[in-house]
């Protein structure tokens, strides 16, 4: 494994590679025995993630890996769907997976995504819109959402 970390607008991000993929991306966790490297595909995960921090772009293309259960997977290829400056419920997820009594498990998957951003679990509310649940606090979920909200329309399709 490899790992890049870079200062962003929320706070210094750690991402790691493993066999050409990423499997995280996320808040600084001083991950250790991993090698600080500075791999093209870290360089340009990094490059995707300060573009979208600058407004400029709204989707990434770098190749990461999910590691998790079939139900976490599923939860997380169903986030991947909500497009930027959007939302969704963790009630729709779960219907939208074909379990709609599993709104509180799609919370628990979303918090263990480890593909900040990409993988948009910021992008999931509670019942009614509400601000709840964000493995790296509500604020920055907050942030986030603003982030996009602002910037939504104006960014190029990158």
């Amino acid at each position: 494994m490899k790992k890049l970390t870079f200062d962003s607008p929320i706070g210094k991000m750690e991402i790691i590679e493993e066999n050409e993929k990423i499997v995280r991306a996320e808040i600084f966790s001083g991950s250790e025995n991993v090698t600080e490297n500075e791999t093209p595909l870290l360089l340009k995960t990094r490059d995707e993630f300060l573009e979208y921090f600058a407004g400029k772009r709204k989707v990434f293309d770098f190749p990461y890996e999910f590691s998790g259960t079939d139900f976490q997977k599923a939860v997380w290829r169903e986030l991947e769907k909500i497009p930027f400056g959007e939302t969704k419920t963790y009630g729709e997820i779960a219907a939208a997976i074909g379990k709609p009594k599993a709104s509180r498990a799609v919370g628990g998957a979303c918090n263990r995504n480890h593909i900040l951003i990409a993988v948009p679990c910021h992008r999931v509310l509670g019942a009614k819109g509400k601000l709840v649940g964000f493995a790296w606090g509500t604020d920055m979920k907050q942030w986030l959402l603003g982030h996009e909200t602002g910037l939504k329309g104006e960014a190029d399709e990158t």
